[in-house]
């Protein structure tokens, strides 16, 4: 059966199932709910614990015969199984599937895996697994959740904070949950009386965001201004040189110009895109991009690049980091480029 992950600690109190499977794509939840299951199962006394990596090498024989074999000082134990993605295999499917169907009472099954698709939620596998024990799925903290659950994690820790200080919290972990949960640990060392106001998260609290080029690259195309533009700040407070930036950003608004031309020629979205360049588990979000802006905006902004490029090599005189926030901006949604502003910029 499945639970909702707020659910599991209450359902480990009432019953213990044979088989626990946990899934998602967020490490930290995914490691917490791990750790009810373990604490749980070790006061059932289930005192010992073997650990599989399951990747493509792994022997799935072995699985068979640990949870077989008879131990000889009478010990329940967990056995663990790491899944390096949500597709086992034939083999995989196969051994998970036999495992449920010849369960051992010394033996707790907890199955920890990546998110899984709508295939491997249909999957005979998965089927077995959820009708031999439970199911609980985690799934990412969106940035308009983040200050809630920063809320619930201070309380949680004996801390008050204000509403700006959740706030500064929030924007400076990016959605990095392992770095909120160490900052909120440090600051139930430094806070003063249990409370925490703005200055006190200012001063103590150290910039954990992730800043990827990658990553920055996406939230432009996704339309997330606000994060694309603090990501831009922090790479640029890294070190991070302006002219890398812009090739990343020039090489996908080239993309979007190519793919909005074929598009407006009659082609099939999906197939401009393919055609592009785009790899298929990319596509969902250079669409993102393509509903928000039209083709004459995007070349609009590929001449805007340009005269960038310019300014970085010394061909024009301009505020290069300014000019780069806009074009960023621009491409994520935020209408800061008109033809005439980049008139006077190409200029």
């Amino acid at each position: 059966m499945k639970i909702a992950p707020e659910k599991l600690k209450n359902h480990l109190v009432k019953e213990l199932f044979p088989v626990y499977v946990i899934s998602g794509d967020e490490p930290l939840l995914s490691q917490e709910l791990a750790d009810q299951v373990r604490l749980v199962a070790r006061q059932n006394g289930f005192s010992s614990r073997d650990v599989f990596r399951c990747d493509n090498h792994f022997d799935w024989d072995q699985l068979h015969n640990e949870n077989s074999a008879l131990s000889l000082f009478s010990e329940k134990k967990i056995i663990e199984l790491h899944l390096a993605t949500s597709k086992p295999g034939d083999k995989g499917s196969k051994a998970l599937q036999a495992l449920c169907s010849n369960p051992n009472s010394d033996n707790l099954i907890l199955a920890i895996l990546p998110k899984i698709d709508k295939s491997a939620e249909k999957s005979k596998w998965m089927r077995a697994l959820e009708s031999s024990g439970v199911h609980s799925q985690v799934w990412p903290i969106k940035s308009e959740q983040m200050p809630r659950w920063i809320k619930q994690r201070l309380l949680q820790s004996g801390i008050d904070a204000s509403k700006e200080a959740v706030e500064i919290l929030s924007e400076r972990v990016e959605g990095n949950l392992l770095a909120a949960v160490q900052e909120i640990e440090k600051l139930t060392l430094l806070a003063i009386n249990g409370t925490v106001d703005a200055t006190i998260m200012s001063s103590v609290v150290a910039n954990s965001a992730r800043y990827n080029l990658f990553e920055f690259i996406d939230k432009i195309l996704l339309g997330d201004s606000q994060s694309a533009a603090r990501s831009l700040r922090g790479l640029k407070n890294e070190g991070t040189d302006a002219l890398p930036l812009l090739w990343a950003i020039t090489r996908e608004l080239r993309i979007l110009v190519k793919a909005s031309d074929e598009i407006v020629k009659g082609a099939q979205q999906d197939r401009a895109l393919k055609s592009a360049g785009v790899w298929d588990k990319r596509i969902p979000i250079f669409r993102q991009a393509l509903k928000r802006c039209s083709a004459p905006h995007l070349r609009m902004l590929l001449y805007q690049a340009s005269a960038i490029d310019r300014a970085i090599k010394g061909m024009r005189k301009a505020d290069i980091w300014e000019e780069l926030t806009t074009l960023v901006l621009s491409l994520s949604g935020v209408q800061a480029l008109k033809p005439y502003n980049v008139r006077l910029m190409i200029d």
